[in-house]
């Protein structure tokens, strides 16, 4: 699973860095369909490369904590062409191999992560007047789908860990279970949700892909 590109401060983990809610949960799966549109139309036209997306979801997955995600993302970081030590840099958050032209990028996926997935709209903005207006959708879509990931993933993380003798700190086996449950119960509701704003979004004229 190629662990050598894997911060061991990631494979070890026994504490969250982010611990999410119900609310977290239900609200991610809600932005889902406008994330997948994001990124059908993306791979439709390519106005991002998959390696600054796959970056950028690196990024989030590193401020989240999701022991989980850090390994799947690193197999696709690397199917991607991504270096293993450019990986390992975005995973211990060091940002010493970011480079330049998707500096911002970078950092606007890390001040999702900080805020809970509402970043302050002046730093989206920012996005949109340096990379363009289709972009930064494309962005917020790839970073908001890695964000739903690490909700699920991060308990799912704790459960594993608690299966091989090293419970997080502060977590339970309710918490862990629980959140895994709900994910697949609130999943339908949440996605018809969805589904029926983006349609409400498109029909009123608000800014989709």
């Amino acid at each position: 699973m190629h662990e050598d590109t894997i911060p061991s401060e990631v494979l070890k983990r026994e504490a969250y860095k982010r611990k999410f809610t119900v609310r977290d949960l239900y609200r991610g799966i809600l932005l889902v369909p406008e994330a997948v549109s994001g990124l059908k139309y993306n791979r439709k036209n390519k106005v991002v490369s998959f390696e600054l997306l796959e970056r950028m979801q690196l990024a989030v997955t590193e401020v989240n904590g999701c022991a989980a995600c850090s390994y799947a993302h690193t197999q696709m970081a690397l199917k991607q062409g991504i270096s293993s030590e450019e990986i390992y840099s975005l995973l211990s958050g060091d940002g010493s191999l970011i480079r330049p032209e998707e500096g911002k990028a970078i950092m606007f996926a890390q001040h999702f992560a900080d805020t809970g997935g509402s970043p302050d709209m002046e730093t989206y903005r920012m996005i949109e007047e340096t990379y363009g207006i289709n972009e930064a959708r494309v962005m917020l879509s790839a970073i908001r789908m890695m964000q739903v990931g690490n909700i699920y993933g991060i308990p799912f993380s704790a459960f594993i860990s608690r299966l091989k003798g090293h419970p997080y700190h502060g977590s339970s086996l309710f918490y862990e279970l629980g959140m895994q449950v709900l994910s697949v119960v609130l999943l339908p509701i949440a996605l018809l949700h969805g589904v029926g704003r983006l349609l409400i979004m498109r029909r009123i004229g608000l800014p989709t892909l």
